[in-house]
């Protein structure tokens, strides 16, 4: 019994939707922060520092913006990066997140 064009364009190309679906989830996976911890931004606006507390802005970022961070607040600060802080009061750790006490 022979298959159709239709058939097996339709099943061929179904085959490769299911693929690419599984290659977005683990690239999903392997772009989640390597520490664990994850925050989104609850400002409108929220400045990044390059100390917490500190007076001179490195990077701003937008309302829902995801970011991944470090498991340190110092001083209402949470470290972003090596010389990034954001006020921990506007970045909430994502559900799940690894993000420390």
């Amino acid at each position: 019994m022979a298959i159709s064009k239709p058939v097996l364009f339709v099943g061929g190309g179904l085959a490769l939707i299911v693929v690419v679906a599984i290659s977005g989830q683990d690239r999903e996976s392997s772009a989640s922060s390597p520490t664990g911890c994850q925050v989104v931004v609850t400002a409108d606006v929220l400045n990044a520092r390059d100390a917490p507390g500190g007076q001179k802005i490195v990077g701003k970022y937008v309302k829902d913006a995801k970011i991944d961070a470090q498991p340190v607040v110092e001083n209402g600060f949470r470290k972003i990066a090596e010389g990034k802080w954001v006020s921990a009061e506007f970045a909430r750790p994502v559900e799940g997140a690894k993000c420390g006490p």
